[in-house]
């Protein structure tokens, strides 16, 4: 398989105070990292692609340390996603390659996150943005932290290209009330509850 050729990282950090209501004292906050890649795909169809996820592994590991850097480590992290987005000369396929190496990345150093990473992709033009799904890293159906982030870059995916994101974030959203079940009943064994 091809080697990963990087052409640039991006990061973007948010801080929530409020959403309308009243101000928090610690705001909840999200960070992401967008890695500009060569495809190395594009332009035709390739039958076999898998081999592709092992040669992202160290880049979805480096991500996923620049977010723990970002949000101020492992003990900070409630909530997690990822993304791709896959210039016009390729196709989806070539974005899932991102599921395993981009979502392990983050389980792995994240160490007890039990739930499955959500994830969003698509065929986007250059300038393309995707909103990445968040929702707590040990269990999916913890209401109060759904929530997503845009990510995208004014001059990428070119046609060639493909941009990888993986989110993070330090808490469920400002002013909650959706009610569901709460982080803190978490029973964690089956990362659904």
């Amino acid at each position: 398989m091809p080697d990963v050729k990087l052409r640039k990282l991006l990061t973007s950090v948010e801080e929530v105070y409020h959403e309308g209501g009243p101000r928090a004292d610690i705001p909840q906050r999200r960070a992401a990292v967008l890695a500009i890649i060569e495809n190395p795909f594009a332009g035709r169809y390739e039958p076999e692609i898998q081999g592709f996820m092992e040669d992202l592994k160290p880049l979805g590991l480096s991500m996923a340390q620049k977010l723990l850097d970002l949000l101020g480590g492992t003990d900070a992290i409630e909530g997690y996603g990822k993304g791709a987005m896959i210039g016009a000369a390729g196709e989806l396929e070539h974005g899932a390659l991102w599921h395993a190496p981009g979502g392990y990345a983050m389980r792995e150093l994240l160490g007890d996150a039990n739930a499955i990473v959500p994830s969003s992709k698509k065929v986007v033009g250059v300038g393309g943005r995707l909103d990445i799904p968040i929702t707590h890293i040990n269990a999916s159906y913890v209401r109060s932290h759904f929530d997503s982030m845009e990510v995208g870059a004014n001059d990428a995916p070119r046609a060639s290209e493909l941009a990888l994101a993986l989110v993070m974030s330090t808490g469920a959203r400002i002013h909650n009330r959706a009610g569901g079940l709460a982080a803190a009943d978490i029973t964690g064994k089956d990362g659904l509850r």
